[in-house]
């Protein structure tokens, strides 16, 4: 059986701030505790850029990097609509991407 699902990813960096704390952890910890979306995958990126052009590497030239990071879930529309709703209100419109996909159910 084929179930429909959305998938969101989130860009963002290792030190933008949240309202009470790293924004990565606010993010990941309200994803699974009060949305309890089926699966959240952080990915950190050696290298990247974004809308200011600004470039943020891993390199041994570079004492401190803010590296970009990732952040994937999925889940049925409902779900992932109400966790937009709430990341809308701390992460920009054009960093949140978002799209329909189907996994298959056992």
């Amino acid at each position: 059986m084929v179930r429909e699902i959305e998938v969101v990813r989130v860009y963002i960096s290792e030190e933008d701030q949240g309202r009470r704390r790293n924004l990565m952890q606010e993010i990941f910890s309200r994803l699974h505790d009060e949305h309890r979306v089926h699966g959240v995958t952080v990915f950190r990126g050696i290298a990247g850029f974004g809308a200011k052009g600004q470039v943020h590497a891993a390199d041994l030239l570079r004492l401190h990097a803010d590296l970009p990071l990732v952040v994937e879930f999925f889940d049925d529309a409902e779900n992932v609509s109400a966790a937009l709703d709430w990341l809308r209100t701390l992460v920009a419109p054009e960093q949140i991407v978002h799209w329909s996909a189907f996994t298959a159910e056992n």
